[in-house]
C-alpha cells in the first residue's frame, strides 16, 4: 500500500481532491433525498435539522481550509456563531435563523471552489496542520462524521423510505463463539498515521493479561434470549445508574424494535421487517450492553482489549492499521460507507478477520467498550481542544470499530468514538469479553 507519507505533492493533491469530491457526493445524496421542509424539520430533539449539518460542514471547511490554511478572506463570517456546535445546543438549532437549503448549498459550493483553488497552490510544509495534507484529511473526516449523523437522523425521521441500498452479503463462514487473546504487550494508538486525530495519539505500549473476547458482535438472536429471560425486568444485571435509566426511559428492547406476534420486528429507514437472528444487534445503549454482558456471565471489553484483538499480529508482534493488515478497506473486508443500510450477518466478511480470528471488528456496528473517554499518556490537543479534550472524563464511554454508516476515511483500528451511555440513536452494538481462566491462559 502506498501511504500518504510516500505520496508526492501532486499525488497527494489528487488524492485529497478525490476524497473531498467523494465525501461531498454522499452529503448531497443524504440531503437531496428529502424535500426542503424535511431538511428544515427537527426529527428528534437530540439531533440537528439536516440543513444545519449541511451548512455546518461548509462552515468548518471555510474556517480551517479557506481562512487558516489558505489565509483567505472569510466567505460568511456572519454565520460562524450559528454553526458553532458548542454555542448552539442541538435542541435549540431549529429556532436559529439557519440558511435555507438553496442558500446552504450555494455557500458550500462557494467554499469548495475556494478550497480547490488553494489546494492547487498549498505547499505541504512541516507545519503540522498541512503536513501530509492533515487539515484536508481532518475536514474529510469531519464531513463524513456528519454524514453518519445525518444517516442516523434519516433513521429517526417519520415517513416513507427515501434511502435505498442492496442487502449486505450473506454469511460465508461459521464463526467461533470466543477467541483467546494471550497475555503480553502490544502497541496501542498511533504516532505515524498522518490523518489520525489527536485522541488516537501517541502510540504507547500496553500490557494486558490473557482474556477471551467474542469472535463476533452480539447478535439479535442472542440478545432476544436476554429479553426472553426477563433481562429488562431483573435489576441484578444492571448497574445502579443503568437500572435507573432503564426504568425512567421505559426500555424493553433495542430502539426501533416492536413486538410482532410471537417474535420481533425492527424498523430500518422506514421499512419494517422481522428481526434477523444472525445480524449484530444495533441501537442499544451502553447500559443495555453492560446488562446483557452481566447476564451472559461476561463483561464489556476495555478499549485496550478491543484494540489488541483488532490490531495485534501474534506472528510479528506489531499492531496493524486494520485487522486484516495495513491496506484500505474494500467491499470484501467490511460493511462500511453506507454501502448497505444495516449490519451484515455474522460470518459475512471472513477477509476482514484479525490474525486471531476475531470477525467484523470494523464496520457493521460501533462497539461499546467499558472505558471512559480519556487522553492517552502524552496526549496533546491538536489542532483545537474542542475536538477531543473537552469531552475527556467519566461522562462518555468509548465506542470502537465503526458501523455500516461510517466511511472508510473516518475508520481505522485506532479510531475512537465516544458518546453518553444512554445514547441509542447511533448505530451502536457490542461484543463481550471475560478474563481467561488458568487452564485457558496456560498459567
Amino acid at each position: 500500500m502506498t501511504t500518504i507519507h510516500e505520496l508526492g505533492a501532486e499525488q497527494l493533491r489528487t488524492r485529497i481532491a478525490a476524497e473531498l469530491e467523494r465525501t461531498r457526493a454522499r452529503t448531497a445524496g443524504l440531503t437531496a433525498a428529502v424535500d426542503d421542509a424535511d431538511l428544515m424539520r427537527q426529527h428528534s430533539p437530540i439531533m440537528s435539522p439536516l440543513v444545519w449539518d449541511l451548512a455546518h460542514v461548509g462552515n468548518q471547511e471555510e474556517l480551517w481550509l479557506v481562512r487558516d490554511v489558505g489565509g483567505r478572506e472569510p466567505v460568511r463570517r456572519d454565520i460562524d456563531d450559528l454553526y458553532d456546535a458548542f454555542k448552539q445546543p442541538r435542541r435549540d438549532r431549529p429556532a436559529l435563523p439557519l440558511l435555507p437549503p438553496a442558500e446552504a448549498r450555494a455557500y458550500l459550493a462557494t467554499v469548495r471552489d475556494k478550497v480547490h483553488d488553494l489546494l492547487d497552490r498549498v505547499p505541504f510544509t512541516d507545519r503540522p496542520l498541512v503536513a501530509d495534507g492533515f487539515a484536508f484529511g481532518m475536514i474529510v473526516q469531519h464531513e463524513q462524521q456528519h454524514d453518519e449523523t445525518m444517516l442516523a437522523t434519516h433513521q429517526l425521521r417519520v415517513g416513507p423510505p427515501v434511502l435505498h441500498a442492496p442487502d449486505p452479503p450473506q454469511p460465508r463462514v461459521r464463526v467461533a463463539d470466543e477467541v483467546l487473546v494471550p497475555a503480553g504487550e502490544f502497541t496501542m494508538g498511533t504516532s505515524t498515521d498522518p490523518w489520525a486525530l489527536d485522541n488516537e495519539r501517541p502510540a504507547h505500549p500496553v500490557r494486558l493479561p490473557a482474556y477471551v473476547i467474542d469472535a463476533a458482535p452480539v447478535t439479535n438472536g442472542r440478545y432476544r434470549e436476554f429479553i426472553a429471560d426477563g433481562g429488562y425486568d431483573d435489576p441484578r444485571w444492571w448497574s445502579e445508574a443503568g437500572w435507573a435509566h432503564r426504568t425512567e426511559a421505559g426500555l424493553t428492547a433495542p430502539m426501533h424494535w416492536r413486538r410482532d406476534g410471537d417474535g420481533w420486528a425492527y424498523q430500518r429507514f422506514g421499512r419494517w421487517s422481522p428481526v434477523r437472528d444472525d445480524e449484530p444487534v444495533v441501537h442499544v445503549c451502553w447500559y443495555e450492553a453492560q446488562a446483557y454482558a452481566a447476564w451472559a456471565g461476561k463483561r464489556l471489553p476495555t478499549e485496550a482489549e478491543w484494540e489488541k484483538a483488532a490490531r495485534w499480529d501474534p506472528a510479528t508482534g506489531r499492531s496493524r492499521r486494520y485487522p486484516w493488515g495495513d491496506g484500505e478497506p474494500t467491499a470484501e473486508h467490511a460493511n462500511l460507507g453506507q454501502r448497505h443500510l444495516w449490519p451484515a450477518p455474522v460470518g459475512a466478511y471472513p477477509a476482514g478477520a484479525s490474525p486471531l480470528g476475531v470477525h467484523q471488528l470494523i464496520g457493521d456496528v460501533w462497539e461499546w467498550t467499558s472505558s471512559p473517554f480519556r487522553g492517552y499518556p502524552g496526549f496533546a490537543a491538536f489542532p483545537y481542544r474542542e475536538y477531543s479534550e473537552v469531552f475527556f472524563g467519566d461522562d462518555h464511554r468509548v465506542l470502537r470499530g465503526g458501523s455500516f454508516g461510517t466511511d472508510r476515511a473516518a475508520c481505522r483500528g485506532t479510531f475512537r468514538n465516544w458518546d453518553y451511555p444512554i445514547r441509542r440513536q447511533i448505530f451502536s452494538g457490542f461484543r463481550c469479553a471475560r478474563d481467561a481462566r488458568p487452564d485457558e491462559s496456560g498459567r
